[in-house]
């Protein structure tokens, strides 16, 4: 039979844990401030020198250092009054505010210092709650935030000198509603936009679609290359994060992408997707989508067009889209008109023989040909001269964030339609670094196994330890 006396509960009393406490306490504040304990203790003043003379402090009765400061006529608790001096630096002081933060249900920094002041007065304590809350892996949880990167360089395709529609973005836009007669009783039926964009010009081409199939868009892709001439590349996201798009569309664009990829291999058609949920990637088409939906917002309003009025309208927004100056209106009076995609459009030749330099010549010294290639040639000029200087300046993202992105890392991943708590997380498994060097996109894999690849914008990195 064992001894009864050798039996323990293992609950300590308040009293043994107060005592705990104030053992432990006193134990930080001697490792944290040996010249003011020592001092204090034998009733000297301390130093001048030290970070606690603007506190008054004082050692009580319980033998830790208390602060003395102004409020001794107050009339609040003694602990308020004369608070527990502790150092940010020390193991404790951490341990206090995590318990204190998950006590209070995850609170903010400022509840958090508050409610610590109650009874401690942690030196430089705001920066030490902040880090508390930033570490806490729960409410990293509830309030994720994307890593951040420098803004990429531009690619080659939109700085360089090509033909119209030799680049070429491509997006959709819908559903919107289209009458299918003029007749009375006239059904409704959805329609789509897919709008073409220039990668070098920003010249923009619109069509109308009423089916999404592949073969609807393979027709229209015809009609495209038969009215612009055949791109040599396209670029577009990967279907999953079309603006408007309902979930047709989206089941469309899977289906299709790589049916449409194949089948133009051999016309040397080469097809471009961005990385899945980044359409910040395709800013050129997704800005141009939101343009033509102004339009046909303040056009439409509510009104349901047929599939005929509805292609002259969009023929219109073309042509004011292709109207946009490319760069800022000068102040010089004798200026002549801004550059547009439409001066592209129209100046463009069935053949690219090479020609000799005209811009600097005077035109009374021009044949009426030549002076046709000149005017095709400033225009160009201006494009170089103008518009790309004005594209060197990064309008956001100007600095690149120094982040803990690394293979291992734990992520939440982004997901627009679902709440935050239900976003799924993974490691990071690969990171894909740009041309310039900076790691804009990562591979990610989750429990179940399953990969994809995000932009890094849509990776929220949770910390490796944390309450």
């Amino acid at each position: 039979m064992k001894d009864k006396s050798m039996k323990t509960t293992g609950i300590l009393t308040v009293t043994e844990l107060s005592y705990a406490h104030d053992i432990i306490i006193k134990t930080s504040q001697k490792q944290s401030f040996p010249d003011e304990y020592r001092m204090l203790t034998k009733g000297d003043k301390i130093s001048t020198s030290s970070k606690l003379l603007a506190l008054n402090p004082f050692i009580g009765t319980d033998g830790l250092i208390r602060v003395g400061g102004r409020l001794v006529n107050a009339d609040i608790d003694f602990a308020k009054k004369h608070p527990i001096l502790l150092d940010t630096r020390h193991h404790v002081t951490l341990l206090l505010l995590q318990e204190e933060h998950v006590r209070l249900m995850h609170c903010g920094p400022n509840q958090l210092l508050y409610s610590l002041r109650e009874k401690y007065w942690p030196i430089a304590g705001r920066r030490l709650a902040r880090s508390v809350v930033k570490g806490c892996i729960t409410c990293r949880k509830a309030q994720p935030m994307g890593c951040k990167y420098l803004m990429g360089n531009l690619p080659s395709e939109r700085v360089n000198k090509y033909i119209p529609f030799t680049n070429v973005g491509l997006d959709y836009a819908g559903p919107i509603l289209i009458k299918d007669r003029k007749l009375r009783g006239a059904k409704l039926i959805k329609g789509y936009i897919c709008l073409f964009i220039c990668m070098s010009t920003k010249c923009v081409h619109l069509e109308l679609l009423t089916d999404l199939s592949s073969e609807a868009f393979l027709a229209m892709f015809k009609r495209f290359i038969g009215r612009r001439g055949r791109p040599s590349h396209l670029f577009s996201d990967n279907g999953t994060s079309f603006i408007g798009a309902n979930n047709e569309l989206k089941r469309f664009i899977e289906a299709y992408s790589t049916s449409i990829a194949a089948a133009h291999t051999n016309e040397n058609i080469t097809w471009h997707f961005i990385p899945p949920r980044a359409p910040n990637f395709g800013g050129l088409w997704e800005s141009n989508i939101k343009q033509v939906k102004y339009y046909l917002k303040r056009i439409l309003k509510n009104t349901s067009l047929t599939y005929e009025d509805m292609m002259t309208v969009l023929i219109q927004i073309e042509g004011i889209l292709n109207s946009r100056p490319l760069c800022p209106l000068s102040s010089d009076p004798s200026d002549f008109n801004p550059l547009t995609p439409s001066h592209f459009l129209l100046g463009k030749t069935v053949s690219s023989i090479p020609e000799p330099a005209y811009v600097k010549m005077p035109d009374n010294r021009l044949s009426h040909y030549k002076y046709l290639q000149k005017i095709i040639q400033t225009f160009w000029q201006r494009w170089s001269v103008e518009y790309v200087s004005d594209l060197q300046a990064r309008t956001k993202w100007k600095e690149n964030v120094e982040n803990l992105l690394q293979v291992g890392s734990l992520v939440l991943v982004k997901q627009e339609d679902a709440l935050t708590y239900s976003w799924r997380l993974g490691r990071i498994i690969e990171l894909h670094r740009g041309t310039d060097n900076i790691i804009r996109v990562a591979t990610v894999k989750f429990s179940d196994g399953s990969v994809c690849k995000r932009a890094i914008s849509k990776l929220c990195v949770l910390p490796v330890s944390g309450i």
